[in-house]
């Protein structure tokens, strides 16, 4: 399965591999050299600290880079007047009226207890393409689902600010 990111997503995952690359890696990398340089590798605590650091580091540059090479571009543009990427979504549910807001993401950025939705979630891909106003159906799996209400869309451009609720 293909992730999906918009470009702005691929363009800050590039840009982490870049700092990565030629900022912490030589830093960490010059960690491990100093750490080597205290004598007995044994019992030196600080050598194996840098060591997880530094592969912590190139772990995580594999990771984003198998991420761009994998993933599904997806657009982050949507009509005027329906829900689609980065977009601000006030929902209703309707068996207890309760009232919550989230905002669509794509699955890099998803963070349930921080309003962020992914596309790729139940309520996500229920939610895409639809209009305020409609009642929706969103089916959670084979045998269970809710409906809800879109109470109101808000346009949002991908500023990188994906925080809506502060807890």
């Amino acid at each position: 399965m293909y992730n999906q990111l918009t470009r702005k997503d691929i363009e800050e995952m590039e840009a982490e591999i870049e700092e990565r690359k030629l900022v912490i890696r030589p830093k960490l990398l010059e960690s491990v050299k100093e750490a080597r340089a205290q004598g007995d590798l044994s019992e030196n605590f600080e050598y194996y600290a840098a060591k997880r650091e530094k592969n912590k580091n190139e772990s995580r540059i594999r990771f984003l880079e198998r991420m761009i090479k994998t993933a599904e571009v997806i657009p982050d543009e949507s009509m005027e007047d329906e829900v689609g990427m980065n977009n601000i979504v006030e929902v209703e549910f309707e068996e207890d009226g309760a009232i919550e807001k989230y905002k669509i993401v794509t699955t890099m950025r998803g963070n349930s207890l921080a309003g962020l939705v992914s596309v790729e979630s139940p309520i996500g891909k229920a939610l895409m393409g639809h209009k305020a106003g409609e009642r929706i159906y969103v089916e959670v799996n084979a045998g269970y689902g809710y409906y809800l209400k879109i109470r109101s869309i808000e346009k949002t451009k991908d500023d990188g600010n994906d925080k809506i609720r502060s807890f």
